[in-house]
């Protein structure tokens, strides 16, 4: 067999070998963005997937015990619990009416088991619509 088939024999075996680990890592590890209603809408088939929980924390729902955090997702008139007993912190920014997004498992009672939290305040770090930094206002003016 002459070195150019060898040399292209290899790299077939290594391009699939490589496009197959790609392949069945991501199926392994994905994991679905799912609202509150869509994973109600789900049933028993939410507790099969891996899923990223996208809601609103409901008001005076959160609640600290260690490293264990309870709170509730909302969408509507729709709602979650959810618990998160993990190494990492929960963010500074989980807070009431805080947009948050929770990545686990729904458990068999109906109960969100996460493994990791993130959350965000978008009134915080948005500017209002229509406003403008003092630099903004300056530039629009000398023109």
């Amino acid at each position: 067999m002459n070195p150019k088939a060898k040399f292209g024999i290899l790299i077939t075996v290594v391009v699939g070998t490589l496009g197959w680990l790609a392949v069945s890592g991501v199926g392994a590890n994905s994991s679905y963005y799912k609202t509150v209603i869509e994973v109600q809408k789900m049933g028993d088939g939410a507790q099969q997937k891996k899923l990223r929980l996208m809601g609103d924390v409901v008001p005076g729902s959160i609640q600290r015990d260690g490293r264990k955090v309870s709170f509730s997702l909302k969408e509507q008139a729709q709602i979650i619990p959810v618990v998160y007993d993990g190494i990492e912190p929960v963010p500074d920014t989980l807070r009431d009416n805080a947009q948050a997004v929770a990545e686990g498992k729904m458990s068999a009672n109906g109960v969100f088991q996460a493994s990791k939290v993130q959350a965000k305040c978008a009134s915080k770090y948005e500017k209002k619509y229509g406003e403008r930094t003092e630099a903004n206002k300056t530039t629009a003016a000398s023109y």
